[in-house]
This record gives C-alpha cells, structure tokens and sequence, in this order.
C-alpha cells in the first residue's frame, strides 16, 4: 500500500504518497521499445528523402511521449503526512509547486469519516479544529477502507 505508519518519540506518523507504477528502469524500456516501433517504418523508405521526414516526425512524437510520462511523474510527487500524537494532530499535505498546506487540531476532537458521496469513492475526511480536510484522495477505495480502520482505532485510543 502506498503508505507507511512509523513510530516516533511524540506519538506516531503516517506517510502517503501515490502508487507510483512505473520505475526509472520500465520508463527507460517504454522510451526505447516505442522509439524502435515508430523507426520500423523507415525501414521501407530507406535512402530516400522521406526518411527524413518520417524521422523529424518520429523525434516528435517520442519527445511528446517522453514529456507526457515526465509531467505526470512531476504531477504524482505529492506526499502527506499526518502524526498523532497525545497533544495533537497535524497533517501536512505536500504537492508540486504548491505551498504545503497545513492542518492542525487536538486529538479529543478529531472525529474520522468514510463518506460515499464526495469527490471520489469512499470519500476520507477528518473533522477538527473547526475545519473538516480529505485525507488520501489519490489511495484506491479499498485502500481508504483499510486507512479508515486504522485511524478510527488509533485516534480513539
């Protein structure tokens, strides 16, 4: 699962992060092996003039590729952090060319809710702190199910 709970000395911390599928390694295939498909077609206009053409459109249409993958990549960096401790509870969420956007609130009044209407499925909130903010939007469904059970329990004892 794309988080991660670790102990701290205050309390405990809660790391999450989008499923990132695709390695630097499987990124380096997917590059090569569409560069090599689109030069198969210059196979049969080789030595002509057109190879030339076919190739300016095939440089074009890998770097597209190529900065289509790397924007999405940037576009997935987010991060957020929550930790619980006796005293508080804070979450920071962390996006790309964004400020970080902070929340804090006292763990008495922290209440935790799994809502099926919202902007995604199984829409995940914390309320406190006279504020209510989503938690983990980018997580499957299941994988919010699972979050919601963890946090219940957690911010309760």
């Amino acid at each position: 699962m794309p988080y991660r709970w670790t102990e701290t000395t205050h309390g405990r911390k809660l790391d999450l992060w989008p499923q990132q599928s695709m390695t630097a390694q499987g990124f380096a295939w997917f590059i090569g092996t569409t560069a090599a498909l689109l030069s198969l077609p210059l196979l049969a206009v080789l030595g002509t003039l057109m190879v030339w053409i076919l190739l300016a459109f095939m440089f074009v249409a890998v770097g597209g590729v190529w900065r289509a993958l790397m924007a999405n990549r940037a576009d997935r960096q987010i991060h957020e952090e929550l930790t619980l401790s006796p005293e508080r509870v804070r979450l920071e969420h962390k996006a790309p060319k964004l400020p970080a956007r902070t929340w804090d609130a006292m763990p008495h009044w922290v209440t935790v809710h799994l809502s099926s209407e919202g902007p995604v499925e199984d829409y995940l909130t914390l309320r406190g702190g006279g504020r209510e903010v989503e938690l983990g939007a980018f997580l499957t469904p299941a994988e919010r199910k699972d979050l919601y059970a963890e946090l219940q329990r957690l911010i309760r004892t």
